[in-house]
């Protein structure tokens, strides 16, 4: 009987295998300075696979990154790697240490409860094994909120050595055109004036502040004439010479960081003076409010893209004619906000005006919002008409055609506000869809 029973224990015994556990090697490269002589990536997938292979472990598959892990949810190769475990391709990490998985609190914890949901069995390190044992999962923690701490500490610490080099008059950060780095090494963080490029810079403050150049006339001068290069041999953008306008380190002061509202007196050498500077920044102003003026569209604002639902841009044209006259055209698209590839088209303002009036002949009496004060201003027309003029007017009540033509009539001929008035009275929102214009129902 007792031999019966103990067979009968051996072979309930030999049912209960251990669980499988499938292991992903995950290897991150970290970019923070700490960790620059640590392992690379294909060193960590080497010494993790000769890992496995002596402890008999099965790795369904090998996953490389390297971004830095100090954000939360940064990182497209982890995050992949937490859906997969949650679907169940994998219950087990492997990696090469516990600051590999994360360096912050939100991936960390992410980690920690697919443990807890018993999803991930086992994290295994080159020195060290996590599973989903109180004291394991508590040291995992402590490890993790180690990085974190680590990476806190680096950067009060890089904070305040730039803080020093600024209040030491020290540019912290890439020298902007004009100025190139200290060949000295000793001396780090001084810049010294590019004299092959400095006199460009001057006579860009210079030729704006005197001469009433705007920045895109300065772009095309420095492109086309001087053919004029950075040090790594570029073209200055349109917006790289604005930057360029609007840096005070050029007259020896600098904010740092920007916005901070932190300023330091430079220790390098000027390249303009701090009056040339503000009289640049006048005379930007100047130009600015003119754009404004100039680039004022009738239609902007009140139309939505009818195919993913983003605003409505316009952009005008110049073109020259062979008489020598140049007309301007305005065009109206989607801004492509909500859809990079979105299809809807542009339309040119005046085809756009014509499909406006076309949709007044079709639009019911009450849509038009403004209905009281065109009547409004049609009985004040009919008065006039009477009392100034002698003519004789119908006593009748203005009709909705009246009221229709009015409307068209200052989409025709009245200026852009009044134009923006009575659109902006639609009780419907106007859309845009593939060159036609509707209202959204």
């Amino acid at each position: 009987m007792s031999n019966i029973v103990e067979q009968t224990d051996v072979e309930i015994a030999s049912q209960v295998q251990p669980e499988k556990i499938k292991y992903c090697l995950y290897a991150r490269k970290s970019t923070e300075q700490e960790d620059k002589q640590a392992l690379s990536i294909e060193s960590q997938v080497k010494e993790m696979l000769a890992l496995a292979e002596r402890e008999g472990l099965e790795i369904v598959e090998i996953k490389r990154e390297s971004h830095s892990s100090k954000s939360v949810g940064k990182r497209p190769i982890y995050n992949e790697l937490i859906k997969e475990i949650k679907e169940e391709k994998f219950n087990g990490i492997l990696t090469w240490a516990p600051d590999r998985l994360s360096r912050n609190a939100g991936d960390l914890g992410a980690v920690v409860d697919l443990m807890d949901q018993k999803l991930l069995k086992v994290i295994r390190t080159y020195s060290q094994t996590f599973t989903n044992n109180p004291n394991e999962k508590f040291l995992l923690m402590i490890l993790g909120s180690q990085a974190k701490l680590e990476n806190d500490n680096k950067m009060v610490n890089v904070k305040r050595g730039l803080r020093a080099r600024c209040e030491m008059g020290l540019w912290p950060s890439v020298p902007p055109t004009g100025y190139l780095p200290n060949p000295d090494r000793n001396k780090k963080c001084e810049v010294v004036v590019d004299e092959l490029r400095a006199s460009t810079i001057k006579q860009i403050y210079e030729k704006v502040a005197h001469n009433g150049w705007s920045g895109r006339k300065v772009f095309h001068w420095l492109r086309d004439e001087l053919d004029f290069r950075t040090k790594n041999g570029k073209h200055l953008t349109l917006s790289n010479v604005y930057i360029i306008l609007k840096n005070t380190f050029y007259y020896g002061e600098f904010e740092y960081p920007k916005g901070s509202g932190n300023w330091y007196k430079g220790k390098h050498t000027p390249i303009i003076t701090k009056d040339l500077y503000l009289q640049v920044q006048k005379q930007i102003k100047i130009g600015s409010a003119q754009n404004v003026r100039k680039k004022e569209f009738a239609f902007t604002r009140l139309m939505t893209c009818g195919l993913c639902g983003s605003g409505i841009t316009a952009d005008e044209k110049f073109k020259k004619q062979k008489n020598g006259i140049v007309r301007r055209y305005v065009y109206y698209g989607c801004t492509k906000f909500n859809d990079k590839n979105c299809s809807c088209g542009y339309i040119r303002e005046t085809e756009l005006i014509e499909q406006l009036i076309n949709l007044f002949d079709t639009i019911s009496f009450d849509e038009i919002g403004m209905k009281d004060e065109i009547k409004q201003a049609l009985e004040a027309h009919n008065e006039f008409q009477e009392a100034i003029l002698g003519k004789e007017t119908t006593k009748t009540k203005v009709k909705e055609i009246d009221i229709r033509n009015y409307a068209k009539f200052i989409l025709k001929k009245k200026p852009i506000e009044k134009k923006r008035e009575l659109l902006d009275h639609l009780k419907s929102r106007l859309m845009l869809k593939e060159k036609k214009i509707y209202l959204e129902k």
